[in-house]
């Protein structure tokens, strides 16, 4: 046997095994930039749905902010769910974001370092929204998310009203159809800086949401009082789903990504924004989500 065809019957098999352990294309998708700081390029990565026709048909959008503790981080990290949302025909970004100085670092009397997250998140809403129209956006139907500090972030991008960068068109607000949250690092240190604290800026018309974590992830305690405030204000549109016996960033993993991801197809399917049932495989792992009342 030649060396040419032994390479074709690898390259056949290596492809044969990623469709049968992979039923989503994790691939980069296309780059803009959304603002530039000083020659710093903030980057937006979008997935389209295949044969998409932004001259057609506006459909929902999706825009993720990435975990990281507000100091680190990749756009990357939401890739895998952008790309199989794209699948369900959904235009979906994931973003980067001016990354925060160490808290040791960060100037006193500026208030918190996660400030400057939180700004750059509503430009890239804003920019999303600007360009709904090329890039076949409808902008009644932009769901935001993020995973740990980027729940967080992405939440203060959509309620706080301020912390806007200058150059921003405020003709374009970034308020948002609904949430795809995974353990939003909400904390009661927040509170010493009310810009960063989303307990001061959760009013009665928050928007749906679905929200994960799992039942030993220490920023439960984060986010409790919020979901209280929550049920007091009677909103009654938030789901909040737990993996039990899970830690912090929990859904990164597999299966939970899959499980996770399959949650918030069901969600946004009763919303409307997607039709048809969710087209991952099944994980043969057992790993199930409860929800919480």
């Amino acid at each position: 046997m030649n060396k040419l065809l032994l390479i074709i019957l690898a390259t056949a098999v290596t492809s044969s095994l990623v469709s049968e352990t992979s039923t989503v294309d994790a691939s980069d998708g296309k780059i803009y930039t959304y603002r530039n700081d000083n020659g710093v390029a903030r980057e937006i990565e979008i997935h389209f749905p295949k044969g998409h026709d932004a001259s057609e048909e506006l459909v929902p959008g999706i825009i993720m902010f990435h975990g990281g503790g507000w100091g680190g981080g990749d756009r990357k990290q939401f890739r895998y769910l952008c790309q199989y949302f794209a699948s369900r025909g959904v235009v979906a970004a994931t973003v980067g974001y001016e990354l925060a100085k160490k808290a040791k670092e960060a100037k006193k009397g500026e208030g918190s370092r996660k400030r400057v997250c939180i700004r750059d998140a509503k430009s890239a809403i804003r920019w999303y929204k600007q360009h709904g129209n090329e890039l076949g956006i409808d902008p009644k139907r932009i769901v935001a998310g993020g995973g740990s500090a980027g729940g967080h972030v992405c939440l203060l991008a959509t309620t706080n009203p301020d912390l806007n960068y200058p150059g921003d068109p405020k003709d374009y607000d970034t308020s948002v159809a609904a949430y795809l949250l995974f353990n939003p690092a909400l904390s009661a240190s927040d509170a010493k800086d009310p810009e960063v604290d989303f307990l001061h800026h959760l009013k009665a018309d928050l928007s749906p949401a679905i929200v994960f974590f799992g039942t030993e992830d220490k920023w439960l305690k984060g986010w409790n009082p919020a979901y209280k405030k929550i049920k007091s204000l009677g909103i009654k549109n938030v789901e909040f789903w737990v993996a039990k016996d899970q830690a912090h960033a929990f859904f990164n993993q597999q299966p939970w990504a899959d499980v996770t991801i399959t949650a918030s197809d069901r969600f946004l399917n009763k919303l409307g924004f997607i039709k048809g049932e969710p087209t991952l495989v099944r994980s043969k792992k057992e790993a199930r989500l409860i929800k919480k009342p």
